[in-house]
């Protein structure tokens, strides 16, 4: 069946380790007649040949030697002994090149009556053997260097590497200790490693460490050295290997995403210009630098205008206008700065101009020589402070975010005596790059936070009134810069009929968003007030006017949005716009304050006794939400009971819950102050002792009321008879109350009310004259038909009425109840 040019008669090991086991080799099974009757991938791998060609073909075309028909039929009859066969024969591939294959023939076997052979055939691969010369050849042009040191730790062997590495030549090294070559901490340390591995035979891999070189002495390097002992043939120690790599790339760019990460984290804590400033030379010394400024734009440290340059907007002037805004130093007090801390310090490194801030990049010097020609001319104190405290080495970066300049920090070596390198450069930029945004942001939030504060004070109310119906005090506190400016007010509105409405609440957010949209809901509620709306219509009115801004706002956020992000945003409130409102009336005549909230806090009401209550007033939706009503309350007070209003923020600290806040808010009230303001004042003081991320309104009303002798009233009977008796009645009161100036006006306007009221109106019909800081006229009948104001022609006869009551009065208008209309009219007092 085959002949073979080697062989073995021996029998075939059957252990597992039998190179030529049959299970992981070629194999195909042939017939006594020498026909291939089944055929494996393996075989098809091997030789090339599928199982469709090869079954049935004979295994003789597989050799690639003259036939021995007479080695074929031993070695078969050798198999037949129960024996088998194994040996090396050449194959023919299918492409026709030879393959050298270990072939094994098992025992016979019977399969379907027939005699068959299991052969299996493996590959035969020449062993690859390294011979002295390539051995040493590549231990010595290894770029890892190599060492083997005796028991003793010294040299016996080096390469090539380690020699270059070192910079000590190899006949100085060999026969004496690394401690002896270069001392130092170093070096005993390294051997302290070796006597380890020696001690306990375990080897010690990738020892990173930093060092210096004769080859390289001005330049720290960073290697990675590994130690293992050398075994002898009596398995004991004869000796120590290491190596070495130089990994100071590896090892920069590791310290440098360190230092980069840990600025992140250390710098811009906060959102003030000059204190990020202040970070960012505090991070850098000592650990990268001896002396560290930071120099800002003057523009960037101002509120006003654009607050820095752009690095695109044009031609910038020869000299920039910067000031110290951080630095920090090795030696107490910075004694190498020639500017302080506020100071103007337009420095630039000679010979650079303002380009170097625009578009420049990092400036470079390894070496300051401060006997230099320009710095001397142009730079003499610095020069000087260079020449004495020993300053050797600079960096200056470009401070830019945003395609916005912002200044230049600087960085110097002198206690250090290593020179900043190029490596040095990349870490310094990358510092500065992130402080670089803090600063930015700092700066942005810096203008947005002192704009929103501006437009929130000139949107609160400057001065407040309650005539002689209340006494009032107010205190603001604008939320921590760090938080943002809130959305919260307060009014006092002067309403009809001696009346005073009080209003507080608290726009969610902050920012100018939140403090615009404060200044647009106070006007909303002046104009409200005004049409002498009860409070629940009013607070419906008002959850109209925030659902359209809600809307209006949604719609401009959605404007430079892509078609996918519109519909993400459809799905969420992020165009929500709400708020919280509490509206009262509080009528001197009757002493009854009718109120009605929207999400806000109830008023406190503290008695003329001291003792204070939280009235059950129903809450109401937030406003913004729409759909839902709102109901008023009406309360009776005492004379001189005091009426607190205030935003969460007051009664909702961090250091308690609403509740608690809300009764030590009752209590600090309760207290007998005669002066308002002060006790204002000392409520938030001690219910805010530190500024809170949220802003803090408390106002506060202490009601009075109009008696009998500032108040009249009579019955008008139905009858045109009538007026001139209602006419004597108010000017007898009028001079009674000593304003005999008005009773002219005041004849006219009581005679046209209560002539239009008889005329047009339903009984039954009242004229009430109150004085308070104005004096007041006012008719009330049952007829809710509104009042209109006609431009009678010069031909009428009538139509002319309340033209007149307008141009004679300071102010008129009307208001319903729930039994009717009240037009009312109101002259000032001179």
């Amino acid at each position: 069946m085959v002949s073979s040019q080697e062989g073995s008669d021996a029998p075939v090991s059957q252990g597992p380790g039998d190179p030529l086991d049959a299970s992981s080799d070629a194999a195909a099974v042939v017939s006594g007649e020498g026909l291939v009757t089944a055929w494996t991938r393996g075989a098809e791998a091997l030789l090339g040949h599928p199982a469709a060609e090869m079954v049935g073909s004979p295994a003789a075309r597989l050799l690639a030697l003259p036939r021995d028909p007479s080695r074929v039929a031993a070695v078969a009859e050798r198999c037949r002994g129960g024996m088998g066969w194994s040996g090396h024969i050449p194959l023919r591939h299918r492409d026709g090149r030879r393959v050298d294959a270990d072939l094994r023939v098992s025992a016979s076997f019977r399969m379907g009556g027939s005699e068959c052979f299991l052969i299996s055939a493996r590959d035969r691969r020449r062993p690859w053997t390294v011979g002295p010369a390539f051995l040493d050849g590549f231990l010595t042009r290894s770029p890892v260097g190599m060492a083997v040191l005796d028991l003793q730790l010294r040299y016996v062997w080096m390469n090539d590497t380690l020699e270059h590495l070192g910079g000590v030549p190899r006949e100085q090294r060999l026969g004496r200790r690394l401690t002896e070559l270069l001392p130092g901490l170093q070096a005993e340390t390294i051997e302290g490693l070796m006597r380890k591995v020696l001690a306990t035979g375990e080897p010690m891999i990738d020892y990173e460490y930093l060092g210096w070189s004769w080859a390289d002495p001005h330049r720290r390097h960073a290697y990675s050295s590994s130690f293992f002992p050398l075994v002898g043939v009596d398995k004991s120690y004869t000796g120590v290997c290491y190596t070495v790599l130089d990994v100071t790339d590896r090892w920069n760019a590791r310290q440098i995403l360190s230092l980069v990460n840990e600025a992140g984290t250390t710098i811009g804590g906060t959102l003030d210009v000059m204190r990020t400033a202040q970070e960012i030379a505090d991070f850098a010394v000592p650990r990268f630098a001896d002396f560290v400024i930071v120099d800002l734009l003057e523009s960037v440290l101002s509120t006003e205008g654009h607050g820095a340059w752009l690095s695109d907007a044009g031609p910038a002037p020869a000299k920039p206008l910067m000031r110290r805004a951080g630095m920090s130093s090795v030696r107490e007090g910075c004694p190498e700065a020639v500017a302080r801390i506020g100071d103007r310090a337009d420095f630039l490194p000679p010979p650079h101009d303002v380009n170097l801030l625009t578009n420049g990049e990092p400036v470079l010097i390894q070496v300051l020589d401060p006997d230099d020609d320009l710095w001397i001319a142009e730079e003499p104190a610095r020069a000087a402070s260079i020449r004495r405290y020993g300053l050797h080495s600079l960096i200056s970066v470009p401070m830019r975010a945003r395609n916005t300049a912002l200044g230049l920090t600087t960085f110097l070596r002198s206690l250090n005596p290593v020179s900043f390198q190029p490596d040095d450069v990349l870490l310094a930029r990358e510092v500065v790059a992130r402080a670089a945004l803090c600063v930015d942001n700092a700066r942005r939030y810096t203008r947005e936070h002192t704009a929103a504060v501006t437009l929130q004070r000139s949107l609160l109310p400057h001065a407040l009134s309650g005539g002689t119906a209340l006494e009032v005090a107010s205190s603001y506190l604008p939320a921590d810069p760090s938080g943002g400016v809130g959305g919260d007010w307060f009014d006092v509105i002067p309403l009809s009929g001696a009346r005073i409405g009080l209003v507080v609440g608290d726009v969610v957010g902050h920012g100018i968003t939140a403090a615009a949209t404060m200044g647009r809901l106070r006007t909303a509620v002046q104009t409200l007030a005004d049409m002498e709306l009860p409070p629940d219509e009013l607070l419906a009115h008002l959850d109209d006017l925030v659902l359209r801004l809600s809307e209006e706002r949604g719609q401009e956020q959605r404007a430079d949005l892509t078609t996918t992000e519109q519909d993400a945003d459809r799905s969420t409130t992020a165009s929500f716009l709400g708020a919280t409102c509490l509206y009262a009336v509080y009528d001197p005549v009757t002493r009854r304050c009718t109120m009605a909230r929207a999400g806000h806090p109830p008023p406190v009401f503290v008695a003329p006794d001291g003792h204070f209550s939280y009235p059950e007033l129903p809450a109401g939706p937030p406003l913004g939400l729409g759909g839902m009503a709102f109901e008023s309350r009406e309360i009776e007070l005492e004379e001189n009971s005091l009426i607190g209003l205030f935003t969460d923020g007051l009664v909702a600290g961090a250091h308690y819950d609403m509740e608690l806040g809300m009764a030590q808010l009752g209590e600090l009230l309760a207290r007998p102050d005669p002066d308002l303001e002060a006790l204002c004042s000392a409520a938030v003081r001690q219910l805010v002792p530190v500024p809170q991320p949220d802003d803090i309104a408390l106002l506060l009303a202490r009601t009075h009321s109009l008696g009998d002798d500032h108040v009249v009233s009579w019955e008008v009977p139905v009858d045109p008879a009538a007026v001139s008796e209602m006419r004597a009645r108010a000017t007898h009161v009028i001079e009674a109350w000593g304003l005999g100036e008005l009773t002219m006006t005041t004849e006219l306007i009581v005679s046209e009310l209560v002539t239009n009221a008889i005329r047009y109106a339903v009984p039954p019909i009242r004229l009430r004259m109150l004085c308070d800081t104005r004096l007041t006229c006012e008719v009330s009948d049952a007829s809710s038909t509104a009042p209109r104001l006609r431009h009678a022609r010069s031909t009428d006869e009538g139509g002319r009425g309340l033209f007149l009551v307008a141009q004679l009065s300071h102010r008129w208008g009307a208001r319903y109840t729930a039994d009717g209309k009240i037009i009312w009219a109101e002259q000032e007092i001179p």
